[in-house]
């Protein structure tokens, strides 16, 4: 099979490899669709781990093509991986928040993910119930954006945005973008956009967006403010990984309200704010990374119901190409990239 590996920072390379046979408990997919996410870029730069030699992708959907015995698949069967393997008993797997393991790790940096033609599917993600079927009415490219949009659901959930949440979102990369979709898709209003490039804020604004701002050339606190009745947002996403975007957002959301830093921040940043903001605004700082396995089973069944998810991929490559999907996330061309597999249908 032919597959991207993972070298060292700076470098993939398309090269072939054994196609892998499934044991017990474990299923063989023919790969549909693998979606770039941001951390790939990160691992690209030298900012975040993998391991070398590994095959990316994490963000994927394919068709079963061989079972193992007991996996409990049938061939041809469509479906999307949640890429963490967990133990399955450590405090956090017990309580469905297998994301949080102990002891987990993750198909693309860890173990082989989905830039390949094959991906051997480990039997302990099986287990974990990591592997979700993909109804016939929703096609394998956009089934790939199960997991950037269940790890938005998770953003979505902790900020508790529903009808009526307002809701500040830093940054219209593919991920901010996602925020927007999904929180109109929820209820949330206004939701307010923060992007600096033009473009993107066009894509914004065509998108549902209550309000554009422009965070160099506007103000942007007195514009959330305004928005808001003056009160600040219900809730900030931050979804771009910059330090300097922590202490604005503190200063954007509302008493109680609630700060996800969604976005992954290069290694050994500081930020130093005031905690009595904090304390006396009852303000909650959080993060939020991966989500849990309810939320891609209700990820799955929202995606069809999304407006614009179909525009979310812009760049699409062949198996051939896959390295030039780093280059154009790199070079901010576009929004999500994506590989695509020859003779495997998509719909």
């Amino acid at each position: 099979m032919r597959a991207t590996i993972f070298e060292a920072p700076g470098k993939v390379s398309v090269v072939d490899r054994a196609t892998p046979e499934p044991g017990p408990g474990e299923l063989r997919l023919r790969m549909a669709a693998a979606s770039l996410c941001a951390s790939d870029v990160r691992v690209y730069r030298g900012e975040k781990y993998a391991k070398p030699g590994v095959v990316p992708g994490h963000e994927i959907a394919g068709v079963v093509e061989a079972v193992g015995e007991g996996a409990g698949f049938a061939e041809g069967d469509r479906v999307v991986v949640c890429p963490v393997v967990a133990c399955g008993h450590c405090r956090f797997c017990i309580v469905g928040r297998q994301n949080r393991c102990v002891d987990r790790r993750t198909l693309g940096y860890d173990l082989d993910g989905g830039f390949a033609e094959q991906l051997l599917v480990p039997a302990e993600l099986l287990r974990v119930g990591h592997v979700l079927p993909v109804p016939k009415s929703l096609p394998l490219d956009i089934a790939a954006l199960t997991e950037p949009a269940a790890c938005t659901l998770n953003s979505l959930e902790l900020c508790e945005v529903g009808a009526g949440t307002s809701l500040l979102i830093m940054g219209a990369g593919p991920m901010g973008l996602l925020h927007l979709i999904m929180a109109r898709a929820l209820g949330s209003s206004p939701i307010i956009v923060s992007e600096p490039v033009a473009e993107r804020r066009a894509i914004a604004e065509r998108w549902g967006a209550d309000l554009v701002l422009d965070p160099e050339s506007q103000d942007v606190l007195a514009e959330v403010k305004a928005a808001t009745g003056g009160y600040g947002a219900d809730a900030v996403v931050v979804t771009v990984g910059l330090h300097a975007m922590v202490n604005p957002a503190i200063d954007y959301v509302r008493k109680q309200g609630v700060i996800n830093l969604f976005a992954g921040f290069p290694p050994n940043q500081t930020v130093p704010f005031d905690p009595n903001i904090i304390h006396y605004g009852e303000i909650i700082l959080s993060g939020s990374q991966n989500a849990t396995t309810e939320q891609y089973r209700k990820t799955i069944a929202l995606l069809g119901q999304v407006p614009h998810i179909d525009e979310v991929v812009t760049n699409r490559y062949d198996i051939e190409h896959a390295p030039e999907a780093y280059s154009s996330r790199l070079a901010m061309s576009g929004l999500k990239s994506l590989v695509q597999f020859a003779g495997v249908d998509s719909a």
